[in-house]
């Protein structure tokens, strides 16, 4: 078979990134020119074809040159301009959510199928810096076959061929095909190009693409691109180069009868600096997802049971937490002023959510019925999880200025509660902090009696300047270093840490904010030190110690709770970083045998080396084994509010705090003596992170449950006495299994019903029941190992529960 017999599909395109070393505004300009550009080609030469991704673009030019975007639906209708990637945008491909994801092609394909009359059929991430395992199972419920990348590069991770089966752990796959060496080229002449893939087609392969056109900034082809595919394919030492499409390669070498080979798991590593730089921006992203997710579930419920009217701007909200999940926006790559318009998409998101909120749960609150006492303050206490468990509540209540009060449930039982430091500095003012069992997706309505005269006594958390302890766990701290000397499980009668644990670790980092070719993050340059440990609560809920930690001109403060009647450790951070292309770590070595390192992932979890190299998680990571002394399997699992960037060292496990890189510093730029630099995560930022100990592996710990509700606490109404319809607790949605967890409740798009999206937690094939009580109905799901379902209720009740795509459709 001769070089004639060889085929380079030519993919016209031009890879935009609309925010990067310059701001939305500009990549918007640089949008329509592209596309201008793009348009005038077709018009020159009509074996031209143009290729472009990002549904976000297409309504920019929508909205601001319609004559243009009507010229652009007649080149799709005509076959000459392909729409690929299916999403709102090119984000990163880690950080986001599992829901965020499913949003991306919720809204863009629909997007699609409303203005062009198709979807589209390549998931299209050409410039994505790493990405997750679930992205197969992801793209297939949202009508996309195929997958086209580039990062990571042939360096950061080996793989069988350009074309590949991608796929999840639930089964689903996708044929992707990993782009040759760039996905732009900035020369006019592509025999450079071309001579790079000759010798990868003399060694068996039969059809490759090429993408060729300038990028970056936009641009796309050129007119002497276009000439030099002419005369490079006249020449016989060079293979037949068609100007086609990404869905026109994937039908080729899906019809040649060769069989390709399978890849399951995530496609890592490129810039691992960007799991954790940029802390803002991630904590920003973390709590308008969630934020949302509770609107979404709360407005479904108001409006079917209150006739709350369900908004109309969610959709809008999300587009702008899509839109900032950009791979060089969420990845902390771009530049300070990019970031300035970053937290004005979040701010207005989660001004959405927010208000969206407040209407729905106080429909439902105002129509409670709560008898009439003066003495007493109603508080109703809203879960947004479809699970029941046992929640931190705390909030902010006028009159509460002395401890002679009394907390009762709805039933009359009277509970703990402590008063804490208000948020304000006034008098006549705190905060009531109390742990209750709430019911799934559900409230109860707790009663406050103020200035009584006997106020209920309770024991309280044991706290001394140096240890903690409750009935499960005696914690115990080194006052010099402030590290902990013991995290005992009195339960399991083993300590849990291998050494002193809680280490704040400052390492060198002198890599660009990317951190190119860089994978591991190990050049300790010193510990941070306790400046001081003092008793900051002493109470019958919880008890805190307070550990403030100094390194040069930087602080952090670590405040470390035990609950009575929670089985975790929680520690609230608060630092304030001064040092200049740093990382800071907080590490726990376990004492454990055999150690298995697992992290989850958007929708799933996955299983990973203990080798130190940075990874990408989302909620929570976990270290199991076989545990020194008593030789049972038993573990440690660490869940936070804020946090995407993990590693496991031997025997530590480490969780990434921050990296303070100069703002997009990008290799190989040297950075100047004497230079004035702006740090990323310079300044304050504050998270909070669970320690749970566990015995069996992270499947026995609830740890999934237990991050859920540390990312979403309860909402609080402080109410009135009025009569009204509803009971004083009750709960609308629950999903009866052990092992599938429901994540989304929202309308459905078409406004014909509503929408639930559950996934499987463990990897274990089973049926739930979904109990949807405010709407009457309920059905058995079938769920196989790792498995995301999405199910429709149609608001008739005559028409049949049905499960449909990630687009909702059938």
């Amino acid at each position: 078979m001769g070089i004639k017999d060889k085929k380079l599909h030519m993919i016209g395109n031009a890879h935009l990134d609309p925010v990067w070393l310059w701001n939305w505004q500009e990549g918007f300009q640089e949008v329509k020119a592209t596309f201008k550009s793009a348009l005038d080609r077709m018009k020159e030469d009509e074996n031209f074809i143009f290729t472009c991704s990002s549904a976000a673009f297409y309504e920019w030019v929508e909205k601001n040159n319609p004559g243009m975007f009507a010229e652009i639906k007649k080149r799709i209708e005509e076959g000459r301009w392909e729409i690929v990637g299916g999403w709102y945008i090119q984000p990163d491909c880690n950080i986001p959510s599992g829901e965020s994801f499913v949003r991306q092609g919720l809204y863009a394909q629909r997007y699609f199928k409303e203005k062009f009359g198709k979807t589209a059929v390549t998931g299209y991430n050409v410039d994505s810096f790493g990405h997750n395992g679930n992205l197969p199972q992801i793209l297939k419920k949202s009508g996309m076959d195929n997958y086209v990348f580039m990062r990571p590069m042939p360096l950061e991770k080996g793989l069988p061929g350009r074309t590949f089966w991608w796929g999840s752990e639930d089964g689903s796959q996708v044929l992707a095909y990993r782009i040759p060496y760039e996905y732009c080229t900035w020369g006019k002449n592509l025999e450079k190009y071309t001579e790079r893939l000759k010798c990868e087609l003399e060694d068996g392969e039969d059809n490759l693409m090429m993408f060729y056109g300038v990028g970056n900034h936009g641009g796309g082809p050129t007119k002497e691109n276009i000439k030099s595919i002419y005369e490079l394919n006249a020449k016989e030492d060079m293979p037949v180069m068609e100007m086609g499409t990404t869905s026109g390669f994937f039908e080729t070498i899906r019809s040649n009868g060769k069989k390709y080979h399978q890849v399951t798991g995530d496609l890592q590593h490129h810039a691992s600096g960007c799991y954790s730089v940029m802390s803002r921006i991630k904590r920003e992203n973390r709590r308008a997802e969630n934020l949302l997710l509770a609107a979404e579930a709360w407005s479904t419920i108001a409006n079917k049971v209150e006739g709350q009217a369900y908004p109309d701007d969610f959709e809008t909200a999300w587009k702008g937490v899509l839109f900032n999940q950009f791979h060089d926006i969420l990845a902390g790559t771009s530049i300070p002023s990019a970031y300035e318009d970053a937290s004005y998409l979040y701010g207005q998101a989660m001004a959405i959510g927010q208000r969206n909120l407040n209407y729905a749960i106080q429909a439902i609150s105002w129509d409670i019925n709560i008898e009439e006492d003066v003495t007493m303050k109603p508080i109703v206490v809203f879960n947004a999880h479809p699970f029941q468990g046992r929640m931190v509540i705390d909030l902010e209540v006028r009159g509460l200025n002395n401890d002679q009060f009394k907390l009762t449930d709805s039933e009359g039982n009277v509970i703990r509660a402590q008063r804490i430091q208000s948020e304000a500095a006034v008098n006549g003012q705190s905060r009531l902090l109390f742990t209750a069992e709430l019911k799934s997706m559900g409230y109860e309505v707790f009663k406050l009696y103020l200035n009584i005269e006997e106020a209920p006594a309770f024991d309280h958390v044991k706290v001394t300047e140096y240890t903690l302890e409750n009935d499960r766990y005696f914690l115990e701290f080194n006052p010099v270093s402030g590290c902990m000397k013991q995290l005992f499980d009195k339960k399991s009668d083993l300590e849990v840490l291998r050494r002193e644990g809680g280490r704040l670790a400052v390492i060198e980092d002198k890599s660009d904010t990317w951190s190119h070719n860089k994978f591991k993050f190990d050049k300790e340059i010193g510990d941070m030190k306790a400046v001081y440990l003092h008793v900051l609560e002493d109470g019958p809920v919880r008890s805190a110690l307070r550990i403030k930690y100094k390194y040069n001109q930087s602080y952090v403060i670590c405040d470390f709770r035990l609950y009575k009647d929670l089985d975790y450790v929680e520690v609230k951070t608060v630092a304030d970083w001064r040092e200049p292309q740093t990382m800071l770590k907080v590490k726990y070595p376990v004492r454990f045998n055999f150690r298995k390192p697992t992290y989850e992932i958007p929708y799933g979890y996955i299983e990973k080396s203990a080798n130190g190299e940075e990874e990408p998680g989302q909620t929570w990571f976990d270290f199991t084994g076989e545990h020194f002394e008593k030789g049972k399997m038993y573990g440690l699992a660490i869940a936070n509010d804020a946090k995407y960037s993990y590693s496991f060292d031997v025997d530590e496990m480490c969780l990434t705090i921050l990296k303070n890189s100069v703002f997009a510093h990008h290799d190989p730029k040297q950075l100047e003596e004497g230079m004035e630099y702006k740090f990323v995560d310079e300044g304050i930022q504050e998270f909070t992170y669970l320690l749970l100990p566990h015995e069996g592996t992270w499947k026995d710990s609830k740890i999934v449950e237990h991050a859920a509700a540390l990312n979403q606490k309860p909402f609080t109404v402080i109410e009135t006495f009025h009569q009204g319809s509803q009971p004083q607790k009750q709960s609308f949605m629950e999903l009866k299994s052990d092992h599938v967890a429901a994540v989304v409740m929202k309308e459905a798009e078409d406004q014909d019903g509503i929408i639930i999206r559950a996934f499987e937690t463990k990897k274990q094939k089973g049926m739930a029941t979904l109990m949807v009580h405010f709407m009457n109905r309920e059905v058995e799901l079938n769920f196989a190992p790792c498995e995301i379902k999405t199910v429709k209720i149609p608001y008739d009740i005559s028409a049949e529960i049905t499960e449909v795509n990630m687009l909702e459709y059938e």
